[in-house]
């Protein structure tokens, strides 16, 4: 019989995995697909087994937006607060996800909950990832006027994380949306700077300059197939990188 084939090593030891809130929905309109969620918690079950250590941020875009709220007379502050109460239902169904798949999890909550996940700490967050537990960080940082996309570029400065994954619905970086402009350009190699001076639309300006200023790249991949995490990680995927 032939043997498997031998996968390349990982690029990374430690990243911090950025997932939408809509990457949950699946095709459902609306809230959590279980059997997408479950999907996804496989890839990442494949990815830890190689040894790597995860960090998670999850958007709360399929539940609520404090935005959308502000955009209909909401407070932004009160609807941005609630946003961040959805990504801590993802979060907590993300970890029974995991454990499900016998993937050790915890949610590490911002805001203060003490009933339903542990409080953020820096201290606690490293030690879990040292002993190989994926960190799902909630609540976004636990102030309102700030995205998870900032949340995520934060927690990897954080955590030491030599890498952002940035999974969205498109390979890669556009100079347009290419569902709408079919002369997009895809970028395979962009600067920081060149996202900022040209709005690319990859993650918020705050992110992007906390990812900056800690040279910590962010690399933007579709999650429409989850194996593409495992092959982001050996650095094999179809994705771009946005570095210095």
């Amino acid at each position: 019989m032939a043997s498997a084939p031998k996968l390349s090593p990982l690029k990374y030891k430690r990243v911090l995995l950025k997932l939408s809130g809509e990457a949950l929905m699946g095709k459902t309109a609306y809230g959590i697909d279980m059997p997408t969620v479950m999907a996804l918690a496989s890839a990442i079950k494949d990815a830890m087994e190689t040894g790597l250590e995860l960090g998670l941020v999850i958007g709360g875009g399929n539940i609520f937006r404090g935005l959308q709220g502000a955009a209909k007379g909401m407070d932004r502050a009160s609807g941005d607060y609630m946003g961040m109460l959805a990504t801590v239902m993802n979060a907590l169904a993300f970890q029974n996800a995991l454990e499900q798949l016998d993937v050790s999890a915890r949610v590490l909550s911002a805001i203060p909950m003490p009933t339903v996940c542990e409080a953020f700490v820096r201290s606690k967050a490293l030690h879990h990832l040292e002993e190989r537990r994926v960190v799902i960080f909630a609540a976004g940082t636990g102030n309102p006027f700030f995205t998870t996309d900032t949340t995520a570029a934060l927690r990897a400065a954080e955590m030491g994380c030599e890498a952002i994954l940035k999974a969205t619905q498109v390979d890669g970086v556009y100079s347009a949306d290419p569902n709408k402009d079919p002369k997009a350009k895809r970028y395979d190699h962009v600067s920081y700077a060149e996202v900022l001076a040209k709005d690319l639309k990859v993650m918020d300006g705050a992110a992007i300059a906390l990812a900056r200023d800690n040279n910590i790249p962010v690399i933007v991949f579709s999650i429409d197939d989850p194996a593409n995490l495992g092959k982001v990680l050996r650095g094999t995927a179809t994705a771009t990188i946005v570095g210095a």
